[in-house]
C-alpha cells in the first residue's frame, strides 16, 4: 500500500512538472509570434504604402 502511495506522489510531481513545461512552451510560442510573425505581417502592409509614397513624391 505504501508503494502505491509513493507512486501516486511521484506521478503528481511529474504531472505538475509537465504542466510547468507546457506553460513555458506556450509563452515561448506567444513571444515568438509577437516578435517574429507580427512584424513580418506589418511589413506586408508597410512596404507597399512606403513605396507608394516614395514613387508619388518622385513623380512630382
Amino acid at each position: 500500500m505504501q508503494k502505491i502511495q509513493e507512486q501516486d506522489r511521484k506521478l503528481a510531481d511529474i504531472h505538475s512538472s509537465i504542466e510547468k513545461i507546457r506553460k513555458y512552451f506556450l509563452w515561448t510560442l506567444i513571444i515568438t509570434v509577437a516578435t517574429v510573425i507580427l512584424p513580418l505581417l506589418a511589413l506586408v502592409f508597410i512596404i507597399p504604402w512606403f513605396l507608394k509614397i516614395i514613387t508619388s513624391s518622385l513623380s512630382i
